[in-house]
């Protein structure tokens, strides 16, 4: 008798069932490709001769025509053998097309020495010399002249393609034109500190390199809140204060809020309502390092609560003040 040697149930390789469809076979090939590939598993030979055998296994049952007779084949392999030079059950008649022929042919199981033979037989692999003229039978179908597997498996895990990410910042203007260190959390959870320069405007836009995706850049877009005290008109602020009635009619020193803190001006007797007054360089920076102007526009309020004691004065005042501002009108 002779033994039907080295017998490999490709479908018990996959770890899939014999009616798998093809593509389940395929899937679960490219997940066992990846996990037994040579370049993730460096040195280690169990990996090695499993990726081939899994490699064989998919050779033979993704292609029909080899799996029909992949499994014609091994029905007979549980019956230990077959005699040699006895009749032997013949299988049906195989399309040999896959192997570079033409036509059909009636295959014995019998006529192969052993399972290597039979499978050689199947992808098309023959005995063959090598330069040291010893013979050497090629079992492997990623190796042989006439079967090639494309890998997909990717020698490292692939880089992130390189992008430029936008983020968009919001700054008090105190911040916006102090500058300096600022921590910000962008949308993908990662917490930066950067440091910011001076004098940023709304619409400036601030590149932090490698902080993109991949090794992209980052793009922060500045917008300047809205101030409750200036306002930013160019390199120029408009600032506007407050000034009692009788600051505006007897002029004096009044103190006004600058970013570099509250400085005091001289307002004229008699100043108006509207009226506009100079900081020269209060203003905000330029990109030449330039400052600009803050204006000071005076508001004259009343009071809406008063004491007796400022009653009686304001009574007094409006007997004896000569000021007519509306003499014009009556004629």
């Amino acid at each position: 008798m002779q033994n039907l040697q080295n017998f490999r149930d490709y479908y018990e390789i996959l770890g899939v069932a014999k009616d798998a469809p093809n593509e389940e076979i395929k899937k679960v090939y490219r997940r066992l490709a990846r996990q037994y590939h040579p370049d993730l598993n460096p040195g280690n030979k169990a990996a090695e001769e499993k990726f081939k055998d899994i490699g064989e296994a998919y050779e033979v049952l993704s292609d029909p025509a080899k799996r029909s007779q992949y499994d014609q084949f091994s029905r007979y392999w549980n019956q230990k053998g077959f005699a040699k030079g006895k009749q032997t059950p013949k299988t049906k008649q195989w399309d040999s097309r896959t192997n570079g022929r033409n036509g059909s042919t009636d295959v014995d199981p019998g006529q192969f020495a052993d399972f290597e033979s039979f499978i050689n037989q199947v992808i098309g692999v023959s005995s063959r010399k090598d330069n040291n003229n010893a013979s050497n039978t090629t079992s492997d179908p990623f190796r042989s002249p006439t079967s090639r597997v494309e890998y997909t498996v990717p020698k490292s895990p692939p880089r992130p393609t390189r992008r430029d990410i936008e983020a968009r910042l919001t700054l008090p203007l105190e911040k916006a034109y102090q500058g300096g260190n600022e921590r910000i959390r962008l949308e993908d959870g990662r917490s930066l500190e950067v440091t910011m320069p001076p004098a940023m405007v709304t619409g400036q836009t601030i590149r932090l390199r490698n902080q993109g995706i991949g090794g992209g850049d980052l793009y922060l877009k500045i917008t300047v809140e809205p101030h409750p005290l200036f306002k930013l008109e160019g390199t120029n602020i408009l600032c506007q204060i407050p000034v009692t009635p009788s600051e505006a009619v007897l002029g004096g020193q009044v103190e006004a809020p600058t970013l570099d803190g509250p400085v005091k001006m001289t307002i004229p007797q008699g100043v108006r309502s509207g009226q506009r007054f100079r900081l020269a360089n209060k203003g905000y920076p330029s990109e030449n390092n330039k400052r600009g102007d803050q204006l000071v526009e005076v508001q004259i309020v009343t009071p809406k609560n008063i004491t007796n004691e400022e009653r009686e004065l304001y009574e007094k005042l409006r007997q004896i003040e000569t000021f007519k501002p509306r003499a014009d009108l009556l004629g």
